[in-house]
């Protein structure tokens, strides 16, 4: 085979000889060239094979090229256990919560039921082994008692270097992480603190639910005088609502029994002025005007209005991807249902099913990037879904001995998480081969050649035709504003000459601040609405062509 192709390779050189002397001998060359090159030819031709080594003389670099492997995606691997354990006694995790600033990313929290709270370094070699007892400890880098009741939920603020815990002796505890040190203590709900959330900008502000029915608000800034206990300060609540979730139809059908009334879960939203509530007794999400708590702005649910022969489902948990345009919610259906902030009032977008949620402990969290949805499983396993595919069967995460109930993603590392059960564990997963299903300019760019500016640009918009006005709309995006005042900028005097020249590319920006109708077209205008636009909470959600 091989003495064919050198003989191949023999005559293609002798006819390529061949042709270089019978060109010299033409007198009208760029003639015969220009009608040569204007002929069709045959692949497998010289003359071919010299076309394709011009446009190749062109690149700047040659990357070798890969298979396309677009939204491929092979499962998840476990890379460690970590055993959840004090003075050589086991304990149940409740909550994991990995650090959200990617300097600190890698450190995982831990509480459990007997008040601890656990931090381990997932960057070194978790063990994988039988004797994964004995390894946790070099992997762990703190622990302190913060409770002497369960711990139900952590929250890290302050860029990681303070954290939250939520617990069952009635009390959040603010804690300086570095010195696992009490700075203060809110107090103020009458029943068990089941879940809490931050500001997602200013981490003073902290929101949380309760079994009492209550959810409040905190300023961490706004310290009481009164000491619960030497060297704790005691924080008090800005505010609330009691019984943010009643409902009259529960009343109905308990019939001598105490409808639950616990708020399971609760949410900041990215607007920075809503918050998502969640309950026991149905599977209603709740959506709240921080400025104005007399009522509820809007909700919604998997279902419309619920029936008396229908049966009633609560919420288990409730999370939100990193932009804040999804939210998931596992329901005691054994469903986890996806909804977009922007079209609550037509209910999910989506539904997954295959798990098995029995127990207010089993959650579920969409990860950052929207592209998966984990959740546990009370019959000891952890189910992944794709959110583009949810008719799709899951993948089944099979390590645990016991009921699967909290879950996280971690925000720096992609397609990694952290799952706990009662089997006093947590398991550490990474997926095998993650690859982004949205195109981005370095997986388009695969060659770079030096082609003229104006189509490589178009080259990295997907080719769509660049143009001035499109660089001006993606530099003209500013941060949001957090100020209650608009700021109205000073009024300047234009030429007639300078205001038809650049008419085309400024009125157009002026105009889209000016109408509500073109700024919602805006991605980003549930963040940052528009001066224009009233700074309610129904702006957030009103209805808009985006979906999945």
């Amino acid at each position: 085979m091989k003495r064919a192709n050198c003989k191949a390779f023999e005559v293609c050189s002798e006819t390529e000889e061949q042709r270089a002397k019978d060109q010299i001998q033409i007198p009208n060359l760029p003639f015969l060239l220009l009608l040569l090159l204007s002929m069709p030819l045959p692949m497998d031709t010289p003359s071919s094979r010299s076309l394709f080594t011009h446009i190749a003389s062109r690149e700047l670099f040659r990357v070798r090229k890969r298979p396309r492997m677009d939204g491929f995606d092979s499962g998840f691997n476990e890379t460690g256990i970590i055993a959840v354990q004090h003075n050589a006694e086991d304990t149940i995790p409740l909550s994991l919560s990995f650090c959200k600033t990617s300097k600190f990313a890698h450190i995982l929290a831990v509480s459990d039921e007997d008040g601890h709270v656990s931090l381990f370094d997932t960057r070194r070699k978790l063990p994988v082994t039988s004797n994964y007892e004995e390894e946790s400890e070099k992997v762990k880098i703190c622990d302190w008692i913060s409770h002497q009741n369960a711990v139900f939920d952590t929250c890290w603020i302050k860029d990681d270097t303070q954290i939250l815990t939520a617990s069952g002796d009635q009390t959040i505890k603010l804690w300086d992480v570095q010195e696992q040190k009490c700075l203060g203590v809110l107090t103020g709900h009458t029943g068990s603190v089941k879940s809490m959330c931050s500001h997602p900008t200013n981490s003073d502000i902290i929101v949380s639910g309760s079994r009492d029915g209550s959810f409040r608000i905190w300023d961490l800034r706004c310290k009481s005088t009164a000491k619960s206990r030497p060297g704790e300060v005691s924080i008090c609540s800005m505010g609330g609502v009691k019984g943010a979730h009643i409902s009259s139809q529960a009343r109905r059908t308990k019939r001598g029994k105490v409808a639950s009334v616990s708020i399971t879960s609760v949410l900041c939203l990215k607007d920075q002025v809503s918050i998502a509530t969640a309950g026991a007794v149905d599977s209603v999400l709740k959506f709240w005007d921080t400025r104005n708590f007399k009522s509820n702005v809007t909700q919604t649910s998997p279902s419309p209005q619920s029936t008396e022969k229908q049966t009633l489902h609560g919420i288990s948990s409730l999370s939100q991807d990193e932009s804040g345009l999804f939210l998931s919610a596992s329901c005691m259906d054994s469903r986890i249902y996806l909804y977009s902030t922007l079209q609550l009032e037509k209910g999910p977008l989506k539904s997954f099913s295959g798990c098995q949620i029995d127990s207010f402990f089993v959650k579920s969290a969409i990860s950052p990037d929207a592209l998966n949805i984990v959740s546990g499983s009370s019959d000891g396993n952890a189910y992944v879904w794709k959110v583009d595919k949810p008719l799709e069967d899951p993948t089944i995460l099979k390590s645990h001995d016991g009921e699967v109930t909290a879950v996280d993603w971690c925000s720096s590392e992609i397609g990694k998480l952290a799952t706990c059960s009662d089997d006093f564990t947590v398991r550490i997963w990474k997926k095998n081969s993650y690859v982004s299903r949205t195109q981005c300019a370095s997986a388009i760019r695969r060659r770079v050649m030096a082609i003229p500016s104006i189509e490589c640009k178009m080259l990295l918009n997907n080719g769509k035709k660049y143009s001035k006005t499109n660089e001006d709309a993606f530099l003209s995006v500013e941060h949001p504003i957090t100020s209650p005042t608009p700021i109205t900028p000073p009024k300047m005097s234009i030429s007639e000459g300078y205001r038809n020249q650049f008419s085309s590319g400024l009125d157009q920006s002026v105009a889209s601040e000016k109408t509500p109708e073109s700024a919602l077209k805006s991605p980003s205008s549930v963040l940052n609405p528009p001066s224009s636009l009233k700074r309610t909470i129904r702006d957030y959600f009103l209805a808009s062509p985006r979906t999945l």
